[in-house]
Order: C-alpha cells, then structure tokens, then sequence
C-alpha cells in the first residue's frame, strides 16, 4: 500500500522506516537537513535494543503534490503544526484515502460521530479558523493514540526510546475494514496496533498525564518523579485529574485506571522531561492548546469548574507568548 507520512521526526520516523522495511511503499514529507539526509541515505533507525536499521527504499519529498495521491497519510506532526500543511494534504488524497491523526491531545474532530447532545461540534482551540476541517474530511479520519517515545537525534537518524504500540480507532468505534488493514500492516512491521472499539478513552488516559505533567514541568522545570514525589506538586496534579476526569466522564469517557495509579505510574518513568519541558529549554512552540487549552474549551462547554487546570493553563500561556515574543528559551543550569 501507498503510505505518506507527514512529518519525519521522532514519531513518524519511526513509523515510516519500519513500515518502510516491512514492504511498504513509504512516501516522507519532510524539509530541511532531514530531507536531504533521507534523499542522500535514507532514514537510519536505531531499535530500542541499540540494533541498527536503514531504510533505504524510501522517498522524501517536500512538495505533497510530487508524492502523489495515497491510501493512507499518517499526520504525525504536533497539533498546533497541522493547520499549516492542511490545504496542502489535498494533494495527497484519492477518493478512499484515510488520515491518521498522531498528535495528542484533544483532536479537532473529536466530536464526529459522537452520540449524544455535543455531536458534530468543533474545538476552537485545536482549529480555531476551521481550515483543518475545511481540508481534511471528517469521513477519512482514523485516529490513533501513540505510545512510544522516540528521538530525532540528527538529520535522518532516529533512536526509540521504549515502546511500539499504536492504538488505532474509528470516530465511530466500528472496526471498519481500513482499520483493520492498516492494523495489519503496522502489525507485520513490528508495532502492537490494536482497533480500539473506545478510542476516546484511551486519548483521555493518555492526555490525563499529558494535560498535567506537561504544563506542571514547564513552569516548574521538574522532571516527572519530581512533580510526583513533591507534596504540593502531588496534589495539584491529582486536582488537576479530578477535573479532568469529571469532564470526560461528561462526555461518554470510562476511566480504568484511578488517579494514584495514574500519578505512580508517571512517577515510575523516572528522571524524565517532558517533551513541554524540552520544548521550553530548546524554544519551540509549546503545544498548549490540544493538551490544555482543549480540556478548558470543553470545561466550558459542560459547564464544569476547573479551577486548577484554568490556573495552570494562563500561567503557561503567559510564559509560551513571552518566549514567542522575545524568541526565547528558558533552562535552569548549574550556578
């Protein structure tokens, strides 16, 4: 099958070169350094167990139209990235082909197909002009949760971290026949892809720890067993949670997991930065609005007080326009 991926970091390295391995004929949109490295040698991927892999067999490609129309255009680039190359995926699309949303959080069609009083309503804060649903039609959504934490660590090269699961669901929880296939596919490269029949309880339980730890260590320069191990920091993220879930469960989500185990399993991981964190230390854009600003967005609509999640959203926002402004970085060294 034809596969583009946009986005050739971290995440959608990792996809494209095994799925590229595995037989598949593997389309890169990429720019910079990164496409250059993967016209002149392909993408080289470094598993979890320190073996190597080149996946030489590939294309990369900056212009959408020169790669042609697909069966499968995997979106793996941040959520506050996609509106920017929206228009530009037309050129990517046949009549039956899917998109697989990557990022995190809340995504802009989440209310597609949503029984219940809130179905076919936007979320302003991940698409707050429409063009993403403008461009990309509801009907060719397949979205997924992604689980495993890699690395681009330079032009071209990319290191997992741990993981490779990829949970994979219709906006309408059916396990329609282009899930399954590209299931299939995935599978035969080596990644644990499952339908999901609740795809929106696992973005949830994903974005549980997300919507928390992320801002929580932006502002605070803690890595997550810091935050958990900390008294007061404990507890706001367990307040934090407490809002979230009664949000979600407004809307139809099932929590499996409670809130300590939620908390101690953040705290297992260790000495780690958040991907926020690194954000804000390298001045990239912080990916504020699909992790917070969203949950705040749907507070509303509820009619839910989150009077934590409020107050840590403006004090993140505040510190990701101030380093916008002044095109900064933010990092705490030794003295």
């Amino acid at each position: 099958m034809k596969i583009a991926v946009i986005g050739a970091g971290a995440i959608g390295g990792y996809l494209g070169a095994r799925l590229a391995l595995s037989g598949q004929e593997v389309t890169f949109i990429a720019r910079g350094a990164n496409l250059q490295a993967i016209c002149d040698g392909g993408l080289r991927l470094i598993e979890e167990d320190g073996s190597e892999r080149v996946a030489s067999d590939v294309r990369a490609v900056q212009n959408m139209a020169e790669a042609g129309q697909q069966d499968y255009v995997l979106l793996a680039l941040k959520a506050h990235q996609v509106s920017a190359v929206a228009a530009e995926m037309r050129a990517l699309f046949g009549p039956q082909t899917a998109v697989v949303t990557m990022q995190n959080g809340v995504p802009w069609w989440y209310f597609h197909k949503l029984s219940g009083p809130y179905e076919g309503r936007t979320v302003s804060k991940v698409d707050p002009d429409g063009s993403i649903a403008a461009n990309i039609e509801n009907e060719r959504i397949i979205g997924s949760v992604v689980y495993p934490a890699s690395e681009l660590i330079a032009p071209g090269v990319v290191k997992v971290i741990e993981g490779n699961r990829f949970s994979l669901g219709e906006p309408d929880n059916s396990k329609s026949e282009r899930a399954l296939k590209l299931s299939e596919a995935m599978s035969a490269a080596g990644f644990k892809a499952p339908v999901s029949s609740d795809l929106r309880s696992e973005i949830w339980l994903k974005l549980w720890g997300n919507l928390t730890f992320n801002p929580v260590s932006a502002l605070t320069h803690a890595t997550l067993v810091r935050i958990c191990q900390d008294p007061l920091t404990r507890e706001l993220a367990a307040n934090m949670m407490r809002e979230a879930q009664t949000v979600a469960e407004k809307i139809g989500v099932r929590f499996r997991i409670s809130i300590d185990k939620r908390i101690a399993g953040a705290e297992a991981v260790g000495e780690h930065k958040t991907s926020m964190l690194q954000d804000v230390e390298r001045g990239r854009a912080l990916e504020l609005d699909a992790l917070l600003g969203s949950v705040v967005e749907l507070a509303r609509i509820t009619e839910t007080p989150t009077p934590s999640i409020d107050a840590i959203y403006a004090c993140a926002s505040l510190l990701a326009s101030t380093l916008a402004e002044q095109r900064g970085r933010l990092e705490v060294q030794s003295a």
